[in-house]
């Protein structure tokens, strides 16, 4: 089975596409929230609905059939599936003076709902979250404020009203919520004397200033020859965490990069050990990003419809009561990228060769540009997103 790395690459690629059908501008989230999320479910899930979770956690020849027979496979590669984020959430909750990154889960019930002990110690045990008990029919407006008051407390006030007025009625029976913060210092701080103001462009014809941040130094480097691109890889502080930027050569080159890379290929070119180390004369936009996405669509279109259908949806291995649903999938994303570094936060409701020019390469950051947080040890993406204006 794929590494949870590769799963959340993959996912997270094509989220982006579904998400740029509608979001035409700047885009920012979280994979890992979101799948983590899509995690919790899958615990509870039973019959098609698993299924639909699953396939979208798992890759396609992954749930290619072996000699185990089908139920016994499917039923390895969900636990496996719950193993690889409790490993994953056991790794980056490490203590470490280098940054400041957390994952946090909870789920809000219903209080007249039934749920299943065993799901409850499991889901305590695979994602470190509890479930607490809210009043949905009676105080739908207090349990929202209940639950956009616990979503800020895990991101440092930086995610507020995850759930904004009236989005929480009282046919809620349960809300999955999951939060990430993230705040990294950069292995090598930027000058903030050498920030100068240029112009980024938007398209051909079109531009606006932009705090630029420069600096020359050593960095992971690919040029793409077939795209006509470069990636880049820029450290954060001990080289756990690293920030890839997807420069397309052209200004209006990055709807095309979109259209013809696989996720896989994007996985393989920043897997470690895959860039070269060449000296990189880098210019990259101070920016700060925020947007909150209501992903039921875009994940229905991802294969998974049934998970939200009051009808259809089988939560079995939640509740033994009919009827429960997972009413809403809603997800807000924050990156803010300085000279001393990143800070971040995330709340889900769910061919490569070097060129041979100068001394030197030179990836100048003033048109749009595909960038991942990605976490290197299991090579998990945090963030993904597109820059494409000021």
């Amino acid at each position: 089975m794929e590494s949870l790395g590769a799963a959340t690459t993959r996912f997270g690629f094509h989220l982006f596409k579904e998400l740029s059908k509608v979001h035409k501008g700047n885009v920012v989230f979280s994979p890992v929230s979101i799948s983590t999320a899509i995690g919790m479910l899958l615990l509870g899930a039973r019959g098609a609905t698993a299924a639909q979770l699953r396939e979208v956690l798992v890759s396609e020849q992954d749930a290619e059939s072996s000699g185990i027979k089908a139920e016994e496979k499917e039923i390895e590669k969900t636990e496996e599936i719950h193993h690889q984020f409790q490993m994953f959430l056991s790794e980056i909750s490490k203590v470490t003076n280098n940054h400041e990154l957390k994952i946090a889960n909870r789920l809000f019930g219903e209080k007249t709902y039934l749920f299943l002990q065993k799901y409850l110690d499991y889901v305590e045990k695979y994602y470190h979250a509890s479930l607490e008990p809210v009043d949905f029919i009676n105080a739908a407006d207090e349990s929202r404020k209940k639950i956009n008051s616990w979503v800020e407390s895990q991101t440092h006030e930086k995610i507020k009203d995850l759930f904004p007025d009236a989005a929480l009625s009282s046919s809620i029976k349960l809300v999955l919520v999951n939060a990430v913060y993230f705040k990294g210092q950069w292995d090598r701080e930027f000058k903030e004397e050498h920030t100068k103001e240029e112009e980024f462009w938007l398209d051909k014809d079109t531009s606006k200033p932009v705090l630029m941040m420069t600096q020359r130094h050593t960095f992971s480097f690919a040029f793409l020859e077939d795209l006509q691109a470069k990636i880049l890889g820029i450290p954060y502080r001990s080289s756990e965490l690293s920030l890839f930027v997807l420069l397309p050569n052209d200004i209006d080159g990055l709807e095309k990069i979109v259209d013809e890379v696989s996720p896989e290929e994007l996985e393989e070119w920043t897997r470690p050990g895959q860039m070269a180390r060449r000296l990189v004369d880098l210019h990259l936009p101070r920016f700060a990003l925020e947007d909150s996405y209501d992903l039921k669509a875009p994940l229905a279109a991802l294969g998974m419809g049934e998970a939200f259908n009051e009808h259809q949806a089988d939560y079995s291995g939640m509740s033994p009561l009919s009827g429960l649903s997972a009413q809403k999938f809603l997800h807000r994303s924050s990156v803010v990228v300085t000279e001393e570094g990143t800070e971040a936060t995330a709340a889900t409701g769910v061919s490569y060769g070097v060129s041979a020019g100068p001394s030197y390469e030179t990836v100048h950051c003033d048109h749009p540009f595909l960038f991942l947080i990605r976490h290197n040890a299991s090579n998990g993406v945090l963030f993904f997103g597109r820059f494409s204006s000021p």
